[in-house]
């Protein structure tokens, strides 16, 4: 019995030593994949959606009030400059200046008749006929019937503008692309009545977020090409950058000038490729983004070690495909791109890759 007492102790003892020495078995090392760090030259850019518009736009309003008798174009029209786009109720202008052309045929016959006086009062002066204060009296009645046909022709004049006034006419050659009035409406001076685009130069005109302005104004050439067909593009420059920010929606106008070459109707959509100035900067593929505590971080190898450990970086800009990081990895480190989701701090890890 003892001897059999003694064999159990002694396998027990085996077993225990056996697992103690399995436990003491490191686990083998994670395969990751890596790839070294380097400087590079990188440029941020956008591709920013907009339209063509004409370079010069203005709004066309009556410049008195009345009611709308007649509308004759419509979004779409293209007119010419001096063409009659509408017209107002004009019974009221026609009544001023059917009196202002009364009141100047009136001072021209009392013009007519005091320059008769006035001649027949100098010659009787002349022969001394008649004393002088007849005369000046004659001359004093012709001054102010000249005045007088001064005064009404100058009525008449704004009598006939006040009335050319009820028709709005088109100040050049080019389509009307909105409306704001409508036949039997009522208006008041100065209200929109069309917006004209103006034919000739047009511009591609985008509204661009404003952080991307943050490191300065973007270069002043700029790729455009319509939204239907990407490979018909053209180069062109920044004609116009707003200096204000829109306060709706945190955007920056961008007027880019375009050639004649580029003859795209008004409203077309297009693309715009913007750049900014290039430079300096670590580019990591996308893969290699990890987090620490909520913040972006990426896994680096030590190479004398074999080790991994998490370091924590700062990202200048997300891109498609990858990721600028300006601080937390310098040139030559060891960063994770492939197999870091189950890696832990201080973890041991056997690499392929550059």
């Amino acid at each position: 019995m003892q001897s059999l007492r003694l064999l159990g102790i002694g396998l027990v003892c085996a077993v225990l030593t056996a697992c103690e020495e399995k436990a003491e078995v490191a686990p083998p090392p994670q395969q990751v994949r890596v790839v070294a760090a380097a400087e590079t030259r990188y440029q941020p850019g956008a591709e920013i959606t907009g339209e063509v518009r004409a370079r010069i736009q203005t709004e066309l309003s009556f410049r008195v009030s009345g009611r709308v008798v007649e509308r004759k174009v419509d979004v779409g029209s293209h007119v010419h400059a001096g063409d009659v786009l509408a017209r107002l109720n004009d019974t009221e202008q026609q009544a001023d200046v059917s009196v202002a052309r009364a009141a100047l045929e009136s001072a021209q016959a009392v013009l007519a008749q005091k320059t008769l006086a006035f001649e027949r009062a100098k010659s009787l002066l002349q022969s001394q006929a008649v004393p002088r204060a007849i005369f000046d009296d004659a001359q004093k009645e012709l001054l102010s019937a000249q005045a007088s046909l001064e005064a009404a022709e100058a009525a008449l004049a704004t009598a006939e503008d006040a009335l050319s006034y009820t028709e709005l006419r088109a100040a050049a050659d080019g389509i009307v692309t909105a409306r704001g009035i409508e036949t039997g409406q009522v208006v008041s001076a100065a209200q929109s009545a069309f917006t004209l685009a103006h034919d000739g130069p047009r511009d591609a005109v985008f509204d661009v977020f404003e952080a991307f302005f943050i490191d300065g104004r973007p270069l002043n050439d700029v790729e455009v090409a319509p939204v239907s067909d990407p490979a018909h593009d053209v180069h062109a420059s920044i004609r116009e950058v707003s200096p204000v920010i829109d306060g709706k929606g945190g955007t920056i106008r961008i007027k880019v000038g375009l050639q004649e070459a580029a003859r795209w109707p008004l409203g077309k959509p297009v693309v715009g490729k913007l750049l900014a100035t290039p430079r300096e900067g670590i580019v990591l593929p996308y893969t290699a983004i990890a987090s620490a505590e909520g913040e972006p971080a990426v896994w680096l190898v030590d190479p004398q070690h074999h080790l991994v450990s998490l370091r924590k970086i700062s990202v200048g800009r997300y891109r498609q495909s990858d990721i600028v990081v300006t601080q937390g990895v310098a040139p030559k480190d060891l960063v994770v791109t492939e197999g870091g989701k189950f890696l832990k701090e201080g973890q041991a890890v056997a690499w392929e890759g550059k």
